[in-house]
């Protein structure tokens, strides 16, 4: 069963490409539209070595408070999931993880299937509708992703190193993140919990922080970065609930919804993929086109705008597939 979908996100391998979101019944645009502003960090991570700052940041995504990109860079994300996991466990405002035994980096082993899951983009509509998929293009940006950071990071880990020349065989160093992200074991290795379970959550996201929590009867038990729409298209405010979670989701391109608003029989169906503009993930709500989803382009999660949507990073739309339930309560404020 597939689901027509329209979207308008920033495409960073399409680029300038825009769609729009359609879920069934409704109409949004999620494009990257400006930049947001930047809180300042606390002295107390910007001051630490950028070895430390990675092992912080790796602990913080393994406890599912998305710190953003893991690269080492002290940004507000981290500081901002830091202060919340110390808020969701009751620890002192100056508490500090003891991260004596966690190693920052590892080594990954290039595989056979890595190539498999590589391809390439078109450039216009008509020819991304004919492909079969919207594939990785690049081992970095596969690895890059697997591992919840930047290509450019991966390249400074790695110096010397081409990775358009790597083989099957051939050993990189990467973040020691505790969940890589395997797009080919998405969405039938990442257990879900039960409805029962589910019914008990909630979801706020909060638009000025660009944070959206999960709650369990009340309790923090997960904090992501997102791009909350922006300040010409925000995300609706209010109570809504989801409604759906789709895995691997089609789009609907419509020049004319883009254009004029007004959509028209003139469009290009747009298969799935991880470089797909809305990600592995659409999480529709009962706001018709307004939905939490992925991205292509992780690295502009909170740094950039949307047209009304909730983006996530791949990795994070993934940790959120495993909590969402249909009919959990969702409040944007």
């Amino acid at each position: 069963m597939s689901f027509s979908l329209l979207a308008l996100p920033a495409l960073s391998r399409l680029r300038p490409l825009f769609l729009f979101l359609v879920v069934i019944v409704g109409v949004t645009g999620c494009s990257s539209v400006e930049r947001q502003p930047r809180v300042e960090t606390p002295r107390v991570i910007r001051d630490q070595p950028r070895e430390e700052v990675v092992q912080l940041q790796i602990f913080l995504d393994g406890e599912r408070f998305g710190p953003g990109v893991v690269d080492g860079r002290p940004g507000e994300f981290t500081a901002k999931a830091l202060d919340l996991y110390r808020q969701a466990r009751d620890l002192p405002a100056d508490w500090e993880p003891d991260l004596s035994n966690l190693a920052a980096f590892t080594t990954y082993t290039v595989g056979q299937g890595d190539f498999a899951a590589l391809g390439t983009m078109a450039s216009e509509p008509v020819e991304i509708a004919m492909q079969k998929r919207l594939p990785y293009t690049r081992l970095s940006e596969l690895i890059g992703e697997r591992f919840h950071t930047t290509e450019a990071y991966l390249r400074q880990l790695n110096p010397g190193v081409n990775f358009a020349s790597l083989s099957a065989g051939d050993v990189v160093k990467v973040p020691n993140v505790k969940r890589p992200f395997y797009a080919d074991r998405f969405p039938s290795q990442y257990r879900r919990q039960p409805p029962s379970r589910g019914v008990r959550r909630s979801v706020l996201i909060n638009a000025n922080t660009r944070i959206l929590e999960v709650r369990d009867e009340g309790r923090l038990i997960a904090a992501l970065p997102i791009t909350p729409g922006s300040v010409e298209h925000p995300a609706p405010a209010g109570e809504w609930k989801v409604v759906r979670a789709v895995p691997w989701p089609w789009y609907r391109y419509d020049e004319g919804v883009l254009k004029r608003g007004e959509r028209t029989t003139d469009f290009h169906q747009f298969p799935p993929g991880t470089n797909s503009p809305v990600g592995i993930l659409w999480a529709g709500l009962n706001r018709p086109g307004i939905g939490i989803h992925g991205t292509s382009t992780p690295e502009t999660i909170g740094r950039s705008g949307s047209h009304g949507c909730i983006r996530l990073s791949n990795w994070d739309a993934a940790t959120f597939y495993t909590l969402v339930q249909t009919g959990m309560k969702v409040t944007i404020r």
